[in-house]
């Protein structure tokens, strides 16, 4: 998932602020500069333009059809669950879909600070919180992203509203639940334990990567799974250094 930030934009100020405003020495200090760079960071449009240049007219149209069908897929999938803002006349999102989370707080009192904490225990970075509407989540994925990781993203995102629906039918505390209490750390995981709910629910939640898996390129890889000692079966002459007398 991603949010785009033009690094290069100027910064505006009013007519009294100059004067408290940072400035550069290669401009005698006048020039207000904001960071390191009087116009900005320059590194960053060549970054763009040889984006451009390698993905020629066909891949950005590409790109950009996978990246909307992207977001059209989340939307999809969270509807019924998640009330999708600025949508089209069709029911369709452009680029990115935002998701209102406001009704959560009023039937659970649960906040989008709750649901962004508790993405974090299934692995993923909250997507933009509270931009362009407070309360909601701006979901932008991008044609990088994989049918298997939006999948696992919303699978995340729909156990978190079954959460919120435990709470609204007090099938679970309003304050001492998974939501409220995330992320849930390594500490956690291992010390003592005294929450109502279970530790596997806190610390492996749906959409979470399964317990003992790792990720390769951005992926679960199913067979790089982390085996007990003893279920490592090697020759008793193997050696398990290579040809540098380094371990492997």
């Amino acid at each position: 998932m991603a949010a785009a930030v033009p690094a290069w934009a100027r910064s505006a100020s009013s007519r009294i602020s100059p004067p408290f405003l940072p400035g550069h020495p290669q401009t005698d200090g006048h020039e207000g500069a904001v960071s390191a760079a009087p116009f900005g960071s320059a590194s960053i449009l060549p970054i763009s333009w040889s984006y451009c240049l390698m993905m020629g007219g066909e891949g950005l149209t590409q790109a950009t059809k996978v990246a909307i069908l992207n977001a059209n897929y989340v939307a999809a999938r969270l509807k019924g669950a998640y009330d999708v803002l600025y949508k089209s006349a069709k029911g369709r999102v452009a680029h990115e879909c935002i998701i209102d989370t406001r009704p959560l707080a009023e039937s659970a009192g649960v906040t989008v600070d709750d649901v962004a904490k508790r993405l974090i225990d299934c692995g993923f970075h909250a997507p933009t919180m509270s931009w362009p509407v407070a309360g909601t989540l701006m979901i932008e994925p991008t044609e990088s992203e994989t049918k298997a990781e939006l999948d696992r993203f919303c699978d995340a995102m729909l156990a978190i509203r079954e959460e919120a629906r435990a709470i609204e039918d007090g099938r679970m505390d309003k304050v001492n639940n998974p939501l409220k209490n995330a992320p849930h750390t390594v500490e956690d995981l291992v010390g003592d334990w005294d929450r109502p709910y279970s530790r596997e629910q806190a610390c492996f939640p749906p959409g979470g990567l399964p317990r003992g898996q790792i990720l390769v390129a951005g992926q679960p890889c199913r067979q790089c799974l982390w085996r007990p000692q003893s279920r490592l079966h090697l020759p008793a002459d193997r050696e398990l250094r290579g040809s540098g007398g380094m371990m492997m």
